[in-house]
């Protein structure tokens, strides 16, 4: 398909046109959205991204200009096209939830489908798969108040697909959570584009979210004052010609990795991951350091990972004061760094060497923190590990099994033992990959 999914032509939206206190919200925004791409819409607030997202879904009537979904004007369709556009054509997910008070997660889940005429045994069933698939089927009969912000979000997102929409619109999606729920919300969302291949069109303001884009549209003031390509996924007849290389093709080991080591790119590869790989063991194994200490280790790690020095004399060069080239670290601190380091480094040869590796480390990170696990259990958790190290699922579904209800297939770990477990061993999947 070379046509856009969604294009918008030289539109504009003006709020009290003709008074005085008329706002010019979007000024001859012409932009176009293809199939299967992940694009951001990014720029501060009130430069009129929202009023572009509103304004595609069809909720916002444009002052000039024509909004076009998979070719058909939406000032041109009939009421029951734009009906059945808003149920199965177009999922919208916004900042404040918007989910039914008086029902419970289940039936909001369900809610769309109602109005198709659904039978309430398939439309449930339908449900709880995708609260299932999100990690929350455990709260399918509770109310919207019981829930934190981060599983409201994901009832939203379960809502937002019940009738299987090709486009997904998100409204600052993330603006109301905590950090940790931020970033699941938005592996969701860049899950639901990579494997479900649907469109994904997200607005925000945080430049932090924007590598998860293939495309970022950046708005000022209700102009598009640039785009830029991430990963392109537009058909080769419309790519800019100014592109001078084709995107990077990444593995799928990379791929899945990338989504956890969030800076981590295709373009580091060969030696430009050795310095990603030690700035990452410093922040997984150290605290309380200055910046001066944590500066001098990395480069003494770096050498260590590039087989430059050794670990006697990496140990030498970390207590070594600054001015005679070391990191200024006190003996106590060296001797512990060290340890996790030889552990770490260890277990990432295993995982590279061993092909039957999901043993050997699953008893590690068993040993590690103090996991008490019965027999079935523990066969659980080795199944896990091994899937994760044969790239078969990521860190944010190894994390889903470990803290899920054993009741639920997963192996009840408490949430924060769980983080640990996944940080441990997304680390040593770095370590051992090269590109």
């Amino acid at each position: 398909m070379k046509e856009p999914l969604v294009k918008t032509e030289h539109l504009r939206v003006i709020y009290n046109q003709g008074k005085s206190n008329e706002v010019r919200s979007l000024e001859d925004v012409s932009v176009e959205i293809y199939p299967q791409e992940y694009v951001i819409i990014h720029g501060p607030s009130g430069c009129g991204k929202s009023t572009l997202l509103y304004s595609i879904a069809g909720l916002q009537m444009p002052t000039y200009g024509e909004v076009f979904i998979e070719g058909k004007k939406l000032s041109q369709m009939k009421p029951k096209e734009k009906v059945k556009l808003h149920q199965t054509g177009i999922g919208m997910i916004f900042q404040a939830f918007y989910l039914i008070p008086s029902l419970n997660v289940i039936d909001n889940v369900c809610l769309p489908q109602t109005f198709l005429g659904v039978n309430s045994k398939t439309r449930r069933e339908e449900g709880i798969m995708l609260l299932r698939r999100f990690g929350i089927a455990e709260q399918a009969n509770k109310l919207p108040s019981q829930l934190s912000g981060g599983q409201k979000q994901r009832v939203a997102i379960a809502r937002s697909l019940i009738n299987n929409p090709q486009i997904i619109l998100a409204d600052e999606p993330v603006g109301n959570l905590d950090s940790e729920s931020a970033q699941n919300v938005l592996q969701i969302l860049k899950e639901l584009n990579n494997i479900d291949k649907k469109t994904i069109v997200l607005v925000t303001h945080n430049p932090e979210h924007l590598h998860y884009a293939d495309r970022v549209i950046s708005m000022k003031d209700g102009r598009v004052i640039s785009e830029e390509v991430i990963k392109e996924k537009r058909p080769e007849s419309v790519v800019k010609k100014e592109l001078s290389s084709e995107p990077l093709e990444i593995s799928n080991e990379l791929r899945l990795l990338s989504r956890t080591f969030k800076s981590l790119t295709a373009a580091q590869t060969g030696v430009l991951l050795i310095p990603f790989k030690a700035k990452q063991m410093l922040v997984h194994i150290l605290s309380e350091l200055t910046n001066e200490q944590l500066d001098g280790a990395e480069n003494i790690l770096k050498e260590l990972l590039f087989k430059n020095i050794n670990i006697p004399e990496m140990e030498k060069n970390l207590d070594m004061a600054f001015e005679e080239g070391g990191a200024g670290w006190n003996k106590l601190r060296v001797k512990s760094f060290s340890r996790r380091v030889r552990e770490i480094m260890d277990q990432a040869e295993i995982i590279k060497s061993n092909p039957e590796a999901a043993i050997a480390v699953s008893d590690y990170l068993i040993n590690l923190f103090n996991l008490n696990l019965d027999e079935k259990m523990k066969l659980r958790f080795q199944s896990s590990i091994k899937m994760r190290i044969e790239n078969k699922i990521d860190q944010f579904n190894l994390k889903q099994r470990l803290d899920s209800p054993k009741v639920l297939g997963g192996i009840g770990l408490y949430k924060v033992t769980a983080d640990k477990i996944v940080r441990e061993i997304e680390l040593l999947m770095l370590l051992k990959y090269s590109a």
